[in-house]
């Protein structure tokens, strides 16, 4: 069936109206509005669904759209490593090589990037890594990426997709910084990520949290930036029932955003031995 054409005067019309009301406080005529957003575009370029679970109103989704997130970064990909680094102070990458050597863990033979960006986890790591692998939504992305000659092979491709498709040899690293913020329900990445590594691999990701009392007992919601906070406790749980022993968790400053530090997680998981 051939896709529907998205009108795309009507489609920035009603996602402006939306922003607008968002801005102005109106959370029901915002809530409605982008409604109409998804109404006029399903697959939800404009992550409309996000928006609105940031308001607290409708369903938390499972994951951020993969269209909303493909189109995000396709848009950013030549100016993110000046935003991210620069301007919002990621450093997470770095934070991950300094766990690793802490630990004495590494050298590994082949490394598994996932949402690998522009490429700065790989570049971080490359060193010690023989082999590497980076996955990434946006084609933009993975063109910046492929032009560091940092990774042996690059795929488009949406992670969790690409988990469940793999056949290639296992890895006996696999990354995920900033990947999380993109998921509500870690189980498919959990399992994908053991599916597709080898036993005694390790498993290093980011995440990001809220307090408390914003989680409200809640596993996971969508925050007031439009990313995904996980409760550590849902981390951990998820790990171990995946056949994942923590190693650590640390508590890192993601980023910074508005000024304010984001607060989240660094964890390093091995897969236990069959």
């Amino acid at each position: 069936m051939a896709k529907k054409k998205i009108d795309e005067d009507a489609l920035a019309e009603a996602y402006n109206r939306a922003l607008a009301l968002e801005k102005a406080g109106d959370i029901d005529a915002a809530v409605k509005a982008y409604q109409d957003v998804l109404a006029i575009d399903p697959e939800d370029h404009g992550g409309a669904a996000v928006r609105i679970a940031s308001m607290g109103r409708g369903e938390t989704p499972v994951k951020a759209p993969d269209a909303y997130v493909e189109t995000l970064f396709d848009q950013h990909a030549e100016v993110f490593e000046d935003v991210l680094v620069e301007q919002l102070g990621y450093h997470v990458p770095v934070l991950v090589r300094q766990r690793l050597q802490a630990l004495g863990l590494g050298p590994f033979k082949r490394m598994l990037d996932l949402g690998c960006g522009t490429g700065l986890t790989g570049g971080t790591l490359r060193d010690i890594v023989e082999d590497i692998t980076g996955i990434d939504i946006s084609e933009n992305m993975v063109e910046v990426a492929h032009e560091k000659d940092l990774y042996e092979t690059l795929f488009v491709a949406e992670v969790e997709d690409f988990l469940d498709d793999n056949d290639e040899e296992p890895f006996d690293l696999i990354t995920a910084t900033d990947v999380l913020p993109y998921l509500g329900a870690l189980e498919p990445l959990f399992f994908g990520a053991a599916d597709n590594m080898t036993p005694g691999g390790l498993f290093i990701f980011s995440s990001e949290t809220l307090p408390e009392n914003a989680l409200a007992g809640r596993p996971y919601m969508v925050g007031p930036h439009q990313r995904f906070a996980h409760a550590e406790s849902y981390v951990r749980e998820r790990l171990i029932a995946t056949g994942f022993e923590l190693i650590e968790i640390t508590d890192i400053n993601v980023r910074m955003e508005d000024g304010q530090p984001t607060p989240g997680h660094l964890v390093i998981a091995r897969l236990a031995a069959e």
